[in-house]
């Protein structure tokens, strides 16, 4: 396609037809003309957040949506709007902008966000679909939760399973021929997809007693426990064997010979509470899995499993060695 901006014709047939406006906090939507949006915060506190996608071959608008909001739902806000940026490849279609655009409003509908802005370009800066969303939330509370919050004493939870997100990009990387994977096992892997989400499990435990959260992205469930611990001063252990693993995220960790607790988990969350065992049985009901994993503590202030080995700080994510 033609270097640059896209032209308002296509533009409108492509995106911004498509994008549904349910928010009543949203005052300004996008359109053709109109380069800025606004927005009402009742309760007088913004949530900001920004991430990019850039390692996904499959999924990116999906993800491009719940990156952004699984930020704002660890802070225990809802989020209202979401602000996107697509950088294209000259070679990309019509057909795939259109696809990632009907990707996006799906996504965004699920989480109950509106899409009120961004930027679309062709650009010879990449060499495939790039894209970076900002949303905008309200805290669900008074108090806004960050990871600082964690306390001594705490129970730490953790939301669905390990390495949910690297297993849908390593599944994608296969290389042609490779029969890792059974016909049912890809499908199962590229329904992960949908749980790519945490925002009604961060709500959820907002109101339930939630002293701290934190979405388990770069640096895996590993990565996310080292820094909530020097978010918080506390020390964490944990029980590495009470972390749930899917077994199609096992073999696939297997074949690429990658740590899956050090590998990108988007849709996992940790959470420290009081009541550990009730804020899972609640969360059951709501139909997200969870499990007790460890407990936080004040006699050291470095994060060690069962066993006495101290997790280091979080390097560059497993799923770069793919």
């Amino acid at each position: 396609m033609r270097i640059g901006k896209l032209s308002n014709e296509q533009l409108d047939r492509l995106i911004l037809s498509k994008l549904r406006h349910t928010r009543g906090e949203v005052v300004c939507a996008p359109s053709v003309g109109v380069d800025c949006t606004a927005v009402f915060i009742e309760r007088g506190l913004a949530v900001l957040s920004c991430d990019p996608i850039t390692a996904a071959e499959s999924g990116i608008g999906r993800l491009t949506v719940n990156v952004s909001c699984n930020d704002a739902a660890a802070s225990g806000a809802e989020p209202i709007g979401l602000m996107v940026t697509f950088l294209l490849p000259p070679h990309v279609t019509e057909a795939e902008i259109g696809a990632l655009a009907d990707e996006l409003v799906e996504a965004a509908a699920a989480a109950n966000v509106d899409i009120i802005g961004g930027h679309t370009e062709i650009t010879p800066a990449v060499t495939r679909i790039v894209t970076c969303a900002t949303v905008i939330a309200q805290p669900v509370s008074r108090e806004l939760i960050t990871p600082k919050g964690v306390r001594p004493g705490d129970d730490i939870v953790v939301t669905k399973h390990a390495g949910l997100e690297g297993a849908i990009i390593m599944a994608d990387k296969l290389p042609k021929g490779a029969a890792l994977l059974t016909d049912a096992e890809m499908d199962a892997v590229h329904s992960f997809a949908a749980l790519t989400t945490v925002v009604p499990e961060g709500l959820y435990a907002a109101r339930h007693g939630a002293h701290a959260m934190h979405d388990v992205t770069e640096g895996g469930i590993l990565g996310a426990l080292w820094e909530m611990s020097a978010a918080s001063g506390c020390g964490i252990e944990f029980d590495k064997s009470l972390i749930p693993v899917h077994p199609i995220t096992e073999k696939l960790c297997g074949y690429y010979g990658i740590d899956v607790y050090k590998l990108i988990s988007s849709g996992s969350m940790l959470i420290a509470c009081g009541d550990g065992a009730g804020l899972v049985n609640g969360l059951k009901e709501l139909g997200v899995d969870a499990a007790v994993i460890g407990k936080a503590s004040n006699a050291f202030t470095h994060v060690r499993d069962s066993e006495g080995n101290v997790v280091d700080p979080p390097e560059a994510d497993e799923i770069y060695k793919v």
